[in-house]
């Protein structure tokens, strides 16, 4: 469960953020809102900045909240367990320019390399001892062992990964400047995009054998 604490915490974070973004509407990474409120309609076609509005009349109190307290009952092949609050998974967030994310890591669990092309992510440790580790585009590696209450930033599009280093389960409150921040895994988007890559573009950009891109498809094959 998270502490009290580390929600306080959490609530300074996001009101940090909000400041932040209140002056400068043009730093958001969404659009401007043009209604006070507009619950994602999740059955309806997305359109080109998210989804249409529900109905205000069908627009209730739970809307505008969402649940993050609850521990996992299990994990992916990671060890890794995601609580969504994109606009799929609240859809009051739907063209607010915010989402945001619970993640649990067990016992060296792992939030693999990846990166997020549509938003900059800002997150606060509320459990646990995590290795958070950044690469910018020159190939230089920034990277921190954080406990809770430390808080990182992850520039826009940078890869990045989490990592529980600690003897405990580790969880983290990821929060972005846009609904709907989306996620590159860069592993899986060479080995597991379809049609498959070529081997030869694989063997000579690693530098490697086919059996040894051959093992790496047949392990993730395994995990999925």
């Amino acid at each position: 469960m998270i502490s009290s604490s580390s929600m306080s915490l959490f609530g300074l974070l996001c009101g940090l953020i909000v400041l932040l973004m209140l002056p400068f509407p043009s730093r958001a990474s969404d659009p401007d809102p043009l209604q006070d409120v507009c619950i994602a309609d999740l059955n309806a076609t997305i359109s080109i900045n998210g989804f249409p509005c529900k109905p205000a009349s069908k627009v209730t109190s739970d809307d505008f909240f969402t649940d993050f307290s609850k521990d996992p009952t299990t994990f992916d092949v990671f060890k890794r367990a995601v609580t969504f609050g994109d606009v799929f998974g609240f859809p009051a967030v739907n063209t607010q320019g915010v989402s945001l994310f619970r993640l649990d890591l067990d016992v060296g669990g792992i939030n693999p390399p990846h990166t997020h092309p549509r938003g900059t992510e800002a997150g606060i440790v509320t459990r646990g001892t995590l290795l958070v580790g950044i690469v910018t585009t020159n190939n230089t590696f920034f990277s921190k062992v954080l406990t809770p209450g430390k808080v990182f930033l992850i520039p826009r599009a940078l890869v990045h990964f989490q990592l529980n280093v600690g003897n405990e389960p580790a969880t983290f409150i990821p929060i972005f400047n846009t609904q709907n921040p989306g996620v590159s895994d860069s592993i899986g988007t060479i080995f597991d995009a379809t049609p498959p890559v070529p081997n030869e573009v694989l063997t000579k950009s690693f530098r490697v054998g086919d059996d040894v891109i051959n093992a790496i498809r047949a392990a993730r094959a395994q995990s999925s």
